[in-house]
């Protein structure tokens, strides 16, 4: 066994959260540690027992074989009661961190694990946050909640870790495994700890920093770099598209330069792109410091579904085709390709805005189940309808949308029909308009 195994040995691991980032994670470390995956979701966690991930993370037969047996010592268990926790030794909390109405961090879910750690925390324990956050707030709002509920001192009785998850939802190239993982630690003997563990199951190794804010900070602007490029490109496929010039084009003939950096227009949503950028400006508000750059690139961004939807009923005006009480057909839901993951998908700025011109709009999904998110302005259908619709838009690239061809969706519309590429999945001579 390898000494930085052996180091962990004994340890036991709980790992809270088990969507997207928590099970792939609590996967790696049951293969090697003794692991508890929990979560509050019973529903959730009856399916993994039975090797059912809907989230299509982790096949089948990877989680079966790394589930516990009640002989062994080693492996994965899961669980929704806080009692098969109490025992641990590490904890590794990976919950969301969503926006509220307001577009201001949501760390309920953070603070309730935290709550939920601290009353099981015992002396010479580690508690590792995952989830994105702006830098500061591990240590300014989770460790005062575990020093209330464990009744201990920070870095005396307990001790934290930050290590920013980075997986890409869908991606099956780059899983947990193969991207570098960040480290840190509240001391210097946590930090090497968390780096050790980390790169026990991590094949690309880590990278370890200074401290938890610098960890903090470096996953935050991760994104928000992303974020701020595709709101430029955004803005250029906007002034193009008033020029008569095709964006895809352009952004073709600029990339043959070794140094231009290839982003495409598109709605940014998801649980990264488009929120992570709120964190790091609510902190630097806080600060007195009112962030431009970062602001403007999310109002683009958070814009792009209405002037989609403006685009589109532009087109059909051109071609004649009234649009009050038209049929529209949106293919694709979830926030990226080939992935089930519906949490704020920017389609639905899409679907909201052809509903306000009273436009009955259906959604057309095969990675999403129909009967859960069928919404107060569209249709889940499981098979659109050929020769029913006035307006077809392209809003997902799914693997299965592009092996369909255009064809297939040409023959959905009626005989005068737009039809709107926003992914640009097929070539511009094939379509009515694209980003």
């Amino acid at each position: 066994m390898p000494v930085v195994e052996r180091q962990f040995e004994h340890a036991k691991i709980a790992v809270l959260g088990l969507g997207y980032v928590g099970l792939p994670l609590a996967v790696e470390f049951g293969k090697k540690y003794s692991t508890v995956g929990y979560d509050v979701d019973h529903k959730r966690i009856d399916e993994l027992r039975t090797g059912l991930d809907r989230t299509n993370e982790v096949p089948r037969e990877e989680l079966l074989s790394t589930v516990a047996t009640h002989n062994e010592q080693l492996g994965l268990t899961f669980s929704h009661n806080p009692a098969a926790i109490a025992d641990c030794d590490i904890y590794v909390v990976t919950v969301p961190t969503p926006l509220n109405q307001h577009n201001q961090p949501d760390v309920s879910a953070l603070i309730n694990a935290s709550e939920r750690v601290g009353e099981v925390l015992q002396k010479g324990d580690i508690v590792i946050y995952e989830s994105t956050v702006y830098p500061g707030l591990t240590e300014e709002v989770c460790v005062p909640v575990l020093e209330k509920y464990s009744g201990q001192v920070f870095n005396e009785g307990f001790t934290v870790g930050y290590s920013p998850e980075r997986i890409n939802p869908g991606d099956q190239h780059r899983r947990l495994t193969d991207i570098v993982k960040i480290t840190s630690g509240s001391t210097l003997e946590t930090a090497d700890t968390v780096d050790a563990l980390y790169n026990s199951i991590v094949d690309a190794g880590t990278c370890k920093v200074s401290s938890i804010k610098v960890a903090e900070a470096a996953k935050v602007i991760e994104n928000t770099q992303r974020d701020v490029n595709i709101a430029l490109i955004n803005e250029l496929s906007m002034i193009f598209r008033r020029m008569d010039i095709d964006t895809q084009e352009v952004l073709s003939a600029a990339g043959t330069k070794w140094n231009f950096l290839n982003f495409q227009p598109g709605l940014v949503g998801g649980h990264c792109i488009g929120i992570d950028p709120y964190y790091l400006t609510y902190k630097a508000m806080e600060t007195g410091y009112h962030p431009e750059m970062i602001l403007a690139g999310r109002r683009i961004n958070d814009n792009m579904g209405s002037f989609v939807a403006i685009e589109v009923m532009k087109l059909m005006t051109r071609k004649r085709i009234q649009i009050v009480d038209s049929r529209a057909l949106v293919v694709g839901l979830t926030f990226k390709e080939n992935c089930p993951d519906t949490r704020n998908t920017r389609v639905v700025d899409v679907i909201d805005e052809m509903a306000n011109m009273n436009i009955k709009v259906d959604v057309f999904d095969p990675w999403v189940c129909s009967e859960t998110q069928t919404g107060a302005n569209y249709a889940m259908v499981e098979q659109p309808e050929i020769g029913l619709y006035d307006s077809i838009i392209l809003a997902v690239s799914h693997r299965q949308f592009i092996k369909l061809g255009i064809e297939y969706f040409r023959a959905l519309g009626k005989d005068n029909h737009v039809l709107f590429d926003i992914k640009a999945m097929f070539d511009k001579e094939l379509v009515d308009g694209r980003l």
